[in-house]
């Protein structure tokens, strides 16, 4: 019985184990953060946060319409439902109180996000030009230089930029090929290639960049950037500053954003894009492109004053 008691404990623990590598940390994190304000909204007002129920959860969304972004609430919504299943338990997000009071919400508030600047080519001189006047020491400088230059030029994540390891490099006559393990869309760890060529004008070539840096920090296994995603997006911060664009208007999303714009700016198809940035669906892609043709399209183009 004892035996039986222990393979069962091993068995609990292992699918614990399981459950938590399905999702990156970053998601887990995020998980947690929403669902522990949920709890507290339920707290505060005498509510069961676990298991709840649908009127719960729809009251929950009207108290944070007031100050949240419409993504928030549906961020908010799948956590919820996440960590519910978790615990063994089931809450149906489609419920119409959810669904109905979610639409109205959207009606009233609107569902547009004011997004993050891409940084687009001439930012992203400007930028370069930045870190090489910075008062950092040479091989600091280095390092912000090919993490702008990488990040932008194979269209990566935060999350996927600090994660390259030397290992999942080929480096190849037409320039790099950089194997990711696991992304985002990618929870399986199915894993992608991003093949980066080689750039004409050399100060702004991020496989020489590359091969610079991991020359000259004598790097030859384990992570190229030793670093957190949270310093990726504050190297963002300090450089756009630097380069005297408005950091606000920036964050670790903007190298991604960025190359996609800029791509699609120059007429890159769009499931070329894609095969870079790794996204599964067209949606956000297109979004890109849109923003990339406001004035190449626009049918103010046609008038002569």
């Amino acid at each position: 019985m004892n035996n039986l008691i222990t393979d069962l404990k091993s068995l609990e623990l292992e699918t614990l184990k399981n459950l938590r590598q399905s999702k990156s940390e970053n998601t887990l994190r995020a998980y947690k953060s929403d669902y522990k304000d949920f709890a507290a909204f339920c707290v505060k007002n005498g509510f069961s946060s676990m298991p709840t129920e649908p009127k719960i959860l729809a009251l929950y969304l009207t108290h944070l319409s007031t100050n949240s972004k419409f993504s928030t609430l549906k961020r908010r919504i799948a956590s919820i439902s996440v960590v519910h299943k978790l615990k063994g338990h089931y809450i149906d997000t489609k419920h119409p109180l959810i669904m109905e009071n979610l639409l109205g919400i959207k009606r009233l508030k609107g569902s547009h996000q004011k997004a993050k600047k891409p940084i687009l080519i001439n930012d992203l001189k400007l930028i370069v030009k930045a870190i090489n006047e910075s008062k950092e020491k040479y091989i600091k400088k280095l390092r912000d230089k090919t993490i702008f230059l990488v990040g932008f030029s194979g269209g990566f994540r935060r999350s996927e930029l600090v994660s390259i390891e030397y290992e999942n490099l080929d480096f190849v006559s037409e320039g790099v090929k950089i194997f990711i393990k696991r992304s985002k869309t990618d929870q399986s760890g199915e894993g992608m290639v991003k093949a980066i060529p080689y750039f004409d004008n050399e100060e702004f070539c991020p496989v020489k960049s590359l091969k610079l840096w991991i020359t000259q920090s004598n790097i030859s296994t384990g992570k190229i950037f030793d670093i957190s995603d949270k310093s990726v997006a504050l190297i963002i911060k300090k450089y756009t500053n630097l380069a005297g664009l408005d950091s606000e208007k920036y964050a670790g999303h903007s190298l991604r954003s960025g190359f996609a714009t800029s791509t699609a700016e120059s007429g890159a198809e769009e499931r070329n894009i894609m095969a870079m940035t790794g996204h599964k669906t067209s949606q956000m892609v297109r979004r890109y492109i849109k923003e990339a043709n406001l004035f190449k399209n626009n049918a103010l183009n046609k008038i002569k004053i």
